[in-house]
């Protein structure tokens, strides 16, 4: 029979090889994974110090290709939009440090800026969507007719293009006698805000974007209220570029929006680094292959197709009567 001291025995063994054990564990075993653990530390820390190296070569390789398209920005830009005139028409929660540059690279470009529309917060208020809706039946020149489908932002895009673009270049720089008091109603019932003669009407529009996405449960319907604000000057106009400052990592908010839908990207333009100054020269590029009748996604972000459009074609020079060859 097993007595009382031999349990004694028995637990104080088991003890005993445990404290043995973690001597050895401490001693024997732990110098190996010491070292180890030590060896994938600095690696990892000889790494990171390459990355950041790395990181502030490529930045300031950027920089400095940026400064010298800036320098040269007015030249390269010279006469590309020579007879238009822009609208500059801002979504709420837009950049307002994109204001003076893309109105400055227009303006080199030759274009006339016509002025800017600047969309308030109200616009995009989840319980305004009826008084939207309201307002542009209300607002509505008598020869325009929404489609069956139209949502309260489609009509107010519709509205909103027949009173500050054409595609009628004979127009341009008019009003239209059928559009008078639809800026007016919109901007009294603090919907939008204006600056210069946006009512004499452009033939193109740049649509000026957040770079973050709106957030909250009416994301999705403030993204796509502002797709269709781009769409419908689009159909009014001769073409439409939206332009933002978008991180290359991400695919979000309106940028993104109007790239994933297939009906606004076949005719809306986007520039994803309208920061920059060559992304400013696209926005002009991109303006001129939308005369034309194209559109593109271009930028620096993941889901952008190119950089920039394809150079216009150069005419080839014909060789004079009489000469040689």
């Amino acid at each position: 029979m097993i007595d009382f001291r031999y349990h004694i025995v028995s637990i104080v063994g088991i003890f005993l090889a445990l404290a043995i054990g973690i001597v050895l564990g401490s001693t024997v075993l732990n110098a190996p994974l010491v070292a180890s653990t030590e060896r994938v530390t600095a690696q990892l820390r000889g790494n990171n110090a390459e990355l950041h190296t790395e990181i502030n070569v490529a930045q300031t390789r950027g920089r400095a290709s940026d400064s010298f398209v800036a320098d040269r920005l007015p030249q390269l830009v010279q006469g590309v939009l020579a007879g238009q005139r822009v609208v500059i028409v801002e979504a709420p929660g837009a950049d307002s440090k994109l204001r003076d540059p893309i109105q400055q690279v227009l303006t080199a470009a030759g274009a006339v800026v016509s002025g800017r529309v600047t969309l308030t917060e109200k616009y995009l208020t989840a319980d305004q969507a009826g008084a939207v809706d309201q307002l542009a039946t209300t607002a509505k020149p008598s020869a325009l007719v929404f489609p069956a489908a139209a949502t309260p932002y489609d009509k107010a895009a519709a509205v909103l293009a027949s009173a500050i673009v054409t595609a009628d270049r004979t127009q341009a720089g008019k009003e239209n006698p059928l559009a008078t008091g639809v800026l007016g109603s919109f901007e009294s019932d603090g919907l939008l805000t204006l600056e210069g003669e946006p009512a004499k009407r452009a033939t193109l529009a740049v649509v000026v974007v957040p770079a973050t996405p709106y957030e909250g449960d009416t994301a999705d319907a403030q993204t796509s209220a502002v797709v269709s604000l781009a769409s419908g000057l689009d159909d009014g106009g001769e073409g439409t570029v939206l332009a933002g400052a978008v991180p290359t990592s991400t695919a979000a908010g309106v940028v993104a929006a109007v790239r994933a839908d297939s009906a606004a990207s076949a005719k809306v333009s986007t520039v994803d680094n309208a920061d920059m100054a060559s992304g400013q020269a696209v926005v002009v590029y991109s303006l001129r292959e939308q005369v034309a009748g194209d559109a593109g996604q271009y930028g620096l972000a993941s889901d952008a197709t190119a950089t920039e459009p394809a150079p216009a074609a150069t005419p080839t020079p014909t060789p004079a009567a009489g000469s040689g060859g």
